[in-house]
């Protein structure tokens, strides 16, 4: 994939921007495992601006090198000023949200909602790419719905005004996550325009990322949701799109000290009250990567680390959670 306005090459497997789950410890993770890239949690542009406390924690990006940080808007003075915080605040690249399906930003005329009004879109993008140095990349879906397809359109247009890198998740806003990702409906973006082109949706390990990208001729694939739990896996197949074969599923130890520097780092960013319950859906989502490779520990003490209000108590269970977990074949990484 050709990056030159990225910084450089970048490789096949990016992280997906998720709300709730790339806090900056997932991100650094997955980044150390050999990810690509890995975008921040969506963030809010104008509570960026006004610095309100959780814009600040999702934006955070200590220790990331490049730091991408997603905003999400429908006004073009809040995404030019929070992108202008954010590349002050160390932010290398800025990602545009056009693709978020949520009713609660949709219903503010966010995210896919502005698939709705591509002249209102183009503004917006308009506007953050005079506000800023670093490049800007945009992540769409294929439209609000069958009826408008039209990422083509907005993707062409947008690459004239030197927007860096496009990703396209293949589903319509209306679909949210429902049916299947039409990997083969990006390539009509990928006809489009020939800015470096990201393909997302349903991507869980190097043959869905081969076979997508063979349909939809994108440059590169963002993996989402099945890295939940396994923050290794997007680097597994980066590793598989650049060499060829699998790179070798992390050690039960690595993944130990690995989930454990997370629930730590969340500890750190959140506070003990708040952090503690902001870990589980993590700590929930590492006990069942750990059973699905064989443990059954983690079974057994899966409850206990969902339900504890004891960090003590999680961080020993943490340290045993992959023991009994059974040497890995590679085939769950990336064949």
């Amino acid at each position: 994939m050709n990056g030159d306005k990225l910084g450089g090459s970048l490789g096949g497997a990016i992280l997906a921007p998720m709300s709730g789950v790339t806090d900056v410890g997932f991100r650094r993770i997955a980044h150390r495992f050999g990810a690509s890239l890995v975008v921040s949690e969506m963030v809010a542009s104008r509570e960026l601006v006004h610095r309100a406390a959780e814009a600040l924690l999702r934006a955070e990006g200590t220790g990331l090198a490049p730091h991408v940080v997603q905003l999400a808007g429908c006004e073009a003075h809040w995404l030019a000023e929070g992108a202008r915080v954010a590349e002050a605040s160390g932010a290398t690249i800025i990602d545009i949200n056009m693709g978020c399906p949520a009713r609660r930003v949709t219903g503010g005329w966010a995210g896919s909602a502005l698939m709705r009004d591509l002249n209102h879109a183009m503004a917006l993008i308009e506007a953050v790419v005079a506000a800023v140095t670093v490049p800007v990349t945009v992540k769409m879906r294929l439209g609000w719905d069958t009826e408008t397809i039209n990422a083509p359109t907005l993707a062409r247009r947008a690459a004239a005004t030197g927007i860096a890198m496009i990703t396209v998740h293949g589903r319509t806003r209306q679909q949210f996550y429902k049916g299947k990702a039409d990997w083969a409906a990006i390539r009509r973006v990928r006809e489009a325009t020939s800015v470096p082109l990201v393909a997302n949706g349903d991507i869980a390990n190097a043959a869905d990322a081969r076979r997508c990208l063979a349909l939809s001729g994108a440059d590169a694939v963002m993996v989402g949701r099945a890295a939940l739990g396994r923050p290794w896996l997007v680097g597994q197949i980066a590793h598989a799109l650049t060499n060829g074969c699998a790179g070798s599923e992390p050690t039960p130890q690595s993944k130990s000290q690995a989930v454990t520097e997370h629930y730590e780092t969340i500890l750190e960013l959140y506070g003990r009250r708040v952090g503690v319950r902001h870990a589980r859906k993590h700590l929930a989502a590492y006990a069942d990567d750990a059973v699905a490779s064989g443990g059954t520990f983690a079974g057994s003490c899966r409850h206990e680390l969902v339900t504890s209000e004891d960090p003590d108590r999680v961080l020993h269970l943490l340290g045993k959670l992959y023991d009994d977990v059974p040497a890995a074949s590679l085939e769950r990484a990336a064949a």
